[in-house]
């Protein structure tokens, strides 16, 4: 966004200086040197720190200077003179800086729901923005159908483990995420052939509507609408699985060209994605091709999608599809280089805190998982969680505050039952136990393998042979596994051998509940994690 000046002075100088050193021909080291020393330090930092950067001013002084022949040999003497040479040609407000600014960093804060018709709105999408505003976003629409969770997952990583450096990309990950939820192309028919018309009656019409306001959006320059389809895309037939009426393996546009500013090309674009992922193909089987739906020939079906719409708002807009074929994450694997190549074109950049091969992808997406409750009090690992866990406290009013390492993690109470997705996957299901939550964040006293520590709640602690609770006045503690003939579980040294292996948290057997309580509140909980 850019920032109108309101001073003269202060821009005015800046601007006599660009003058004075266009027409000495000073280097940019000592250019640069000098407009700082005159602007003066706090406006140094100003520049550096929020990486201000002047524009299209020395192009407008350059023909100023030109025109009028100056020749400045002293800029801080001759600034006023400046002022009054300048004044006259320049606007009244002159669009000098761009500040660049980054998105905040997002903390998905969410609460458990029924899974209902009547609270589908309660499954409302992410919108997830990385990088720094500027009016080239390159937007990533992940989970508009619920079966495809190749394109949502690939979504998702963009959104946890990718920093963007340079330039902006807004992730929605779980367009559709009901749907998702119920692992369903869509419970109340296809969300990707409402683009056209819909009711405002329909359950999805919020969804729709909402969706199509970030579509228009004037920063968003380009879409990538992630699918997973049928088989693999092939031009000629070759068999019934690998023809021109399956979906799986390619890079769709709606028709060739459009008539806009910016990536109107999108044949161009697509080869060269095409290109770009048939490089890293796993097995020649893989390979991607160009698919132009004609849509704008009079494919009535196809006229009701996302990618048209959004080129009907004059957006550069296409769909990528990996095989239903693959496993999920080879999927993401190609959709992951399809976004990257698309970021490329777009001059965003961008660190990947892994490798990028389908193994690794394999390896976050099984087990780089966890979420949350209530402001931290308790953190669960979701990778190896077992199925059920019983006498779990819940808040008597029935809701879990969460907040998810991923957001396509949700939770969905039904009855007593409080189920956690992964997408579509359901990962365990948590029996409650309704109390009272003391609001407290006091630390917990323990000692670790013989080293006294102080723990907060939520904290996982790594233990290699015993642990041992002290006991803190108005307290109970409840070490959930350990039983003791003398109901004791603060004091004594617990080691793994005298812990039940059914009351783990996980399918190993190595992490166990200790629970908190005081005057029949729960207050916290840590988890203890056997390493050996």
């Amino acid at each position: 966004m850019f920032k109108l000046i309101k001073f003269v002075f202060l821009p005015l100088l800046v601007v006599g200086f660009f003058i004075a050193c266009e027409q000495t021909k000073l280097p940019e080291k000592e250019k640069q040197s000098l407009i700082e020393e005159t602007i003066g330090k706090k406006e140094k930092v100003s520049i550096v720190e929020k990486k201000i950067e002047i524009i299209e001013v020395e192009k407008k002084i350059e023909t100023l200077a030109k025109e009028r022949s100056q020749k400045i040999i002293s800029p801080k003497k001759d600034a006023i003179e400046v002022e009054k040479k300048i004044a006259s040609n320049l606007p009244k407000t002159v669009e000098i800086v761009k500040e660049i600014k980054s998105y905040p960093q997002m903390e998905l804060v969410k609460t458990s729901s029924v899974a209902t018709k009547k609270n589908i709105n309660d499954f409302d999408f992410d919108i997830i923005k990385k990088g720094y505003k500027d009016d080239n976003t390159l937007l990533i629409v992940g989970g508009i159908q619920g079966d495809e969770p190749g394109g949502f997952m690939a979504a998702a990583l963009i959104a946890t483990h990718y920093d963007i450096t340079k330039g902006s990309v807004w992730v929605v990950p779980n367009l559709n995420f009901y749907s998702i939820i119920k692992r369903s192309r869509g419970p109340y028919g296809d969300m990707n052939r409402k683009f056209a018309n819909l009711s405002k009656n329909d359950p999805e019409y919020k969804a729709v509507e909402r969706i199509k306001s970030y579509i228009s959006d004037d920063q968003v320059k380009l879409i990538v609408n992630l699918h997973d389809g049928s088989g693999f895309y092939r031009p000629t037939y070759e068999d019934k699985l690998h023809s021109p009426y399956k979906w799986g393996q390619c890079s769709i546009i709606d028709q060739e060209n459009l008539k806009i500013e910016k990536y109107s090309n999108l044949a161009k674009i697509s080869n060269e994605v095409v290109a770009h992922v048939n490089k890293s193909l796993i097995t020649d089987e893989h390979i991607y091709h160009l698919h132009n739906t004609r849509t704008v020939e009079g494919d009535k079906e196809m006229e009701k999608t996302l990618t048209y719409y959004a080129i009907n708002q004059g957006k550069s807009a296409f769909g990528n599809e990996a095989s239903k074929s693959l496993p999920t994450h080879q999927r993401v694997y190609y959709h992951l280089l399809a976004l990257e190549k698309y970021m490329d074109i777009m001059g965003i950049e961008y660190k990947r805190k892994f490798n990028l091969n389908h193994q690794v992808v394999k390896n976050i997406l099984d087990n780089d998982i966890a979420v949350s409750l209530y402001e931290d009090k308790i953190n669960l690992p979701l990778a190896k969680i077992r199925n059920l866990l019983k006498y779990f406290p819940v808040k008597k009013d029935g809701t879990i505050d969460f907040k998810p390492s991923n957001p396509l993690v949700s939770i969905v109470k039904k009855e007593n039952v409080y189920t956690i997705y992964y997408g579509n996957r359901r990962l365990a299901r948590l029996n409650a136990k309704y109390i009272d939550h003391e609001n407290t964040k006091e630390n917990v006293k323990l000692n670790i393998d013989s080293t006294d520590k102080e723990i907060k709640y939520g904290s996982i602690v790594k233990v290699k042979k015993d642990f041992m609770v002290y006991p803190i006045k108005d307290y109970k503690v409840n070490v959930v596994g350990y039983t003791d003939k003398k109901k004791k579980d603060t004091n004594v040294l617990i080691n793994y051998e005298k812990m039940l292996k059914r009351f783990s948290i996980d399918k190993k057997g190595s992490t166990y509940r200790v629970e908190f309580y005081t005057k029949n509140k729960f207050a916290g909980m840590i988890l203890v994690e056997f390493a050996g």
